[in-house]
């Protein structure tokens, strides 16, 4: 935790958000993950967007909400700048619980409008596809955590092409990223397969000629 908060301190954004998995195991206490995430968004400068991961309970989502994150569960919200506005979406996890409804995420955002999905596995990219999103963001994968070397994953994790597990990729219409994260799961160890902070930029397309 102290290092991620350190790789954020030099970052201008102006939005956060947080795909999920806070807390090591998928049962048992989450006090501890509950602290790192007060930390966290202290050190966070912006509005900060989360959903929940399959290590996740939906126990935490009201001390997550006290201290400021945005939880999106199968829901949209509007996000203005500069008198224009983005929607973005969040699934509830799809790998485990299977409770991701990309269709009730989506429903009220309007016809045409630039809309973002958040969810934790990339497992969804098909559904967020044929809704008509414009870009998803999702992690699970930890980009293999352990791979070969290129960073070719041994596991993915996930029930998806394997060219999603990790970095940029095109579904269609869609623009999707997968990251890699900033922590570990099961074994306390990377191989070939750095964690990351990403930080994206969104540019408006040029008009048509």
């Amino acid at each position: 935790m102290d290092t991620l908060i350190r790789r954020l301190e030099p970052l201008r954004y102006d939005i956060c958000v947080l795909t999920g998995d806070y807390r090591a195991l998928t049962y048992g206490p989450y006090s501890t993950a509950l602290n790192g995430l007060e930390r966290l968004r202290a050190a966070i400068k912006s509005p900060a967007y989360a959903i929940l991961g399959n290590h996740d309970t939906i126990r935490m989502v009201p001390a997550m909400e006290s201290m400021g994150y945005r939880l999106l569960l199968n829901e949209a919200t509007r996000v203005v700048r500069d008198g224009e506005a983005i929607y973005l979406a969040g699934v509830d996890d799809a790998n485990f619980y299977h409770m991701a409804n990309v269709e009730q995420a989506v429903r009220d955002i309007p016809a045409g409008a630039v809309s973002l999905l958040l969810s934790h596995t990339p497992e969804t990219y098909f559904r967020a596809g044929e809704a008509g999103f414009d870009m998803m963001l999702c992690g699970h994968t930890h980009g293999g955590q352990i791979c070969l070397p290129g960073g070719i994953p041994i596991r993915t994790e996930a029930a998806s092409p394997r060219r999603l597990v990790r970095g940029s990729w095109r579904y269609g219409k869609m623009i999707g990223y997968t990251s890699a994260g900033a922590g570990t799961c099961i074994v306390d160890v990377r191989l070939n397969c750095p964690p990351e902070v990403t930080l994206h930029r969104l540019k408006r397309s040029p008009a048509p000629l």
